[in-house]
């Protein structure tokens, strides 16, 4: 089954009419992108992009072959333009199924929003799920497990070899996916309806990647289920920055497509500190419904659990689910009062020795870990030397205990001013 993307933007295209943002103006070449519309095998068309039969014609394809046409969400732009010889466009009730008579199944799958989703299956069982702009499955509980019967259950029969959706609009529309089994490591993540809010070129293509998805040009052709580059997903991050700099959000941004996620906030609470409240409320309404947040600083208990694999009839069973880890830089404060590591004396007497034991041991679980790991951490080395021994002390230890984290991590990057650096990976 081959599936041509006459279009891969937003409803409105990518640059958006009219618009002066920087991510419009730059979106030039490959990275400017009609209106998604899809064309499965010449014979299917799944929504219209403004002359579609010239998006056809760039794509080196041809619409004449066209026996079905099907919306998957309203139009409210300018009334499209249906070819001459086209069928007449329409959408298929939620649950209901067609059989082509080109051998191709197409499968109405329920959203959470006004339109529909597909389910195309090929004559040879290659099956492909697409989702209208802005739009999740819906028939799913909050962490993405079927709610009702199989024939509202996306990935019912197995996970997809190909989905495509507005990733980077609804990631957790793709965390519910992997948390239904629709979607598993093998799956080509495709992002379609992609707007202009985030900067096309190598930022977009590098948050796709961080969640296992990518981006293709329109025109493009794809074998749906041959084999291809999935993007390889790092088991270890660190995420480094300054007060600030986005470095949370940026950690945050890398398992938001995930389901089960464990929240670690290594901070707790301090009575009485009301910016420090409002510090949390905002970090907690960040986070999706879907995440657990632990509050502790007994960390390696977290890594050492079982990891993926642990239960082989769970897709995410919840000892392997993700870890986010926020902060390095508080655990290593609490651990610090922990040991004395504040006073001279103690710190002398055997508190550096305390804490070079606990930093050894959180090292050696992330090192065997089987599971994944987003950790935050203060970078505190470029600054203003710190005026008082125990600063210049957490700051020396948290220095030594970044350089040891990163060095088991598969990828490290330094968040300077909201944008993410890759020093490693």
């Amino acid at each position: 089954m081959d599936v041509t993307l006459l279009g891969t933007g937003a409803p409105q295209g990518l640059p958006r009419p009219g618009c002066p943002c920087a991510a419009c103006a730059t979106a030039v070449g490959d990275e400017a992108r009609a209106a998604t519309a899809l064309l499965v095998d010449g014979a299917l068309l799944i929504d219209l992009t403004p002359g579609p039969a010239f998006a056809a014609a760039r794509a080196g394809q041809s619409l004449a072959g066209v026996r079905q046409v099907l919306l998957s969400h309203p139009h409210h732009g300018p009334v499209l333009e249906v070819p001459a010889g086209l069928p007449q466009p329409g959408r298929v009730a939620d649950g209901r199924e067609l059989a082509l008579l080109d051998g191709h199944r197409v499968r109405a799958v329920a959203v959470d929003i006004p339109g529909t989703g597909y389910e195309i299956s090929g004559a040879e069982g290659q099956r492909l799920l697409y989702l209208p702009p802005g739009a999740a499955p819906s028939g799913l509980d909050g962490n993405g497990r079927a709610a009702g019967g199989a024939d509202q259950d996306p990935g019912g029969n197995g996970p997809y070899d190909l989905v495509l959706l507005d990733v980077l609009g609804r990631p957790e529309a793709l965390a519910r996916l992997r948390a239904s089994g629709a979607v598993d490591a093998a799956t080509d993540v495709l992002a379609v309806h992609l707007d202009h809010e985030v900067p096309p070129g190598p930022e977009l293509h590098r948050r796709l990647a961080a969640v296992g998805a990518r981006a293709v040009a329109d025109g493009s052709t794809l074998r749906v289920g041959e084999f291809h580059a999935v993007p390889d997903l790092p088991r270890r991050t660190l995420v480094l920055g300054g007060a600030r700099s986005g470095k949370s959000v940026e950690a945050e941004r890398r398992l938001v497509a995930f389901p089960d996620v464990v929240y670690v906030a290594t901070g707790g609470t301090r009575d009485g500190d009301e910016d420090w409240a409002e510090r949390i409320s905002l970090h907690r309404e960040r986070r999706p419904n879907s995440w657990r947040t632990v509050e502790t600083c007994d960390l390696v208990p977290l890594l050492t659990a079982a990891g993926p694999g642990a239960d082989p009839g769970a897709h995410w069973p919840d000892e392997a689910a993700p870890l986010l880890i926020d902060c390095l830089a508080l655990w290593l404060t609490h651990v610090m009062d922990e040991v004395g590591a504040w006073d001279d004396a103690t710190w002398e007497a055997g508190g550096r020795r305390a804490l070079r034991e606990r930093t050894d041991a959180l090292v050696a679980a992330l090192r065997a870990t089987r599971r994944r790991v987003v950790a935050v951490s203060n970078e505190v080395g470029s600054g203003v030397v710190p005026a008082t021994p125990a600063g210049r002390r957490f700051r020396d230890e948290l220095g030594r205990l970044n350089a040891a984290f990163g060095a088991e991590c598969e990828q490290v990057l330094l968040v300077v001013a909201g944008q993410a650096l890759a020093l490693r990976g």
